[in-house]
């Protein structure tokens, strides 16, 4: 896939509104949901848009929770009708009953990501700031398979967290999921109070990660952790200079619209780059100044910039905005340092 001309992956957020209060949340969510949300004939030209990119084009509805809009459902199946791939990441609350999950599978839904960020009922709903959340999530993974929709299962890594990701994929394997996306901690929204792993814990969890990809029936895939492809190679011995690029980073294969249309490189990157109301999410993705800059690795900084496998990883742009203001520097949770750099 050209990933100058189309993302792997566009995410819209429909809202922020949401009845949790998770610790790492990027949106900040409140209760409510604001009043300038695009409306569902705007979502629907949104998605006409998405369309051109390409056939098929991965389109995740996200949040907030998503729920929490009366049009999800409506919106799941239009998308579906014009030919595109439609997941959702529901949040673990009441919303997320077992008819809404009937629904989401009748509409076209092609699959659905629920969190659990803590191998027990205490330490998830802990995190998550709402007791009983672990259990309406076991229960929504329970549903999902009943219906035959496919489950992805996204898991948080920061310093409260990483201690428990053995246990987590033991759950993982239980609630038969295909694939397991691994967050790492950027510190935005509430996830600025969090404390990320250190680079040394965050590049054991990584190579732990790895063995865990071979020896389970579930995939799994890393978010604001390129450098997870850096370790995959060094652990192969493989030459960074002739690995074929694989896998997202922000700007370079993924895309994120907000609940008001604004169009960012990545959730976790809040640097805009035009609006949907205003032109098209394909014309912002392939043309913004910040988006072609962001695919180019020979625009990065620092130690990034150094780096023989940026073009193979690139490091977080989001976590370098977030800690250095500076969406081409370092990425800080690398720990690998480049042969000869020195940053004196």
């Amino acid at each position: 896939m050209d990933t100058s001309r189309r993302p792997v992956v566009l995410i819209w957020e429909l809202t922020q509104a949401c009845e949790l209060t998770c610790d790492h949340c990027r949106a900040d969510a409140q209760p409510e949901r604001h009043p300038d949300e695009l409306t569902t004939r705007e979502g629907k030209r949104l998605l006409e848009q998405a369309r051109g990119f390409s056939e098929g084009q991965l389109v995740v509805l996200s949040g907030g929770d998503p729920l929490k809009r009366e049009d999800a459902v409506e919106l799941v199946e239009y998308g579906d009708e014009i030919g595109l791939r439609v997941t959702m990441t529901p949040s673990g609350t009441t919303s997320l009953t077992t008819e809404n999950v009937r629904r989401l599978a009748d509409a076209g839904l092609r699959r659905m990501a629920l969190s659990i960020d803590g191998a027990t009922p205490e330490t998830h709903d802990g995190f998550r700031g709402e007791e009983g959340s672990f259990d309406e999530t076991v229960r929504a993974a329970a549903d999902a398979r009943a219906v035959g929709l496919p489950l992805q299962i996204n898991t948080t890594v920061c310093a409260s967290t990483v201690d428990e990701l053995s246990e987590i994929a033991e759950l993982v394997d239980e609630l038969d999921a295909v694939l397991w996306s691994v967050f790492f901690l950027v510190p935005v929204g509430r996830g600025a109070l969090l404390d990320s792993v250190t680079p040394e814990r965050a590049e054991l969890a990584m190579e732990w990660l790895h063995d865990v990809s071979g020896e389970r029936s579930f995939a799994v895939k890393t978010t604001e952790a390129p450098h997870y492809r850096r370790v995959g190679v060094q652990r192969a011995e493989g030459d960074a200079g002739t690995s074929r690029r694989a896998g997202v980073t922000a700007g370079d294969g993924f895309a994120f619209v907000s609940h008001k249309g604004d169009v960012y490189p990545s959730g976790f990157l809040p640097l805009s780059a035009g609006n949907v109301r205003e032109e098209s999410v394909v014309d912002i993705y392939r043309n913004a100044d910040m988006f072609r800059r962001l695919r180019d690795p020979d625009e990065l900084r620092g130690k990034c910039g150094a780096c023989e496998y940026r073009a193979l990883c690139g490091g977080s742009r989001s976590r370098a905005y977030a800690e250095t203001g500076d969406p081409f520097g370092t990425d800080p949770l690398c720990v690998y340092v480049p042969d000869g750099y020195d940053d004196a």
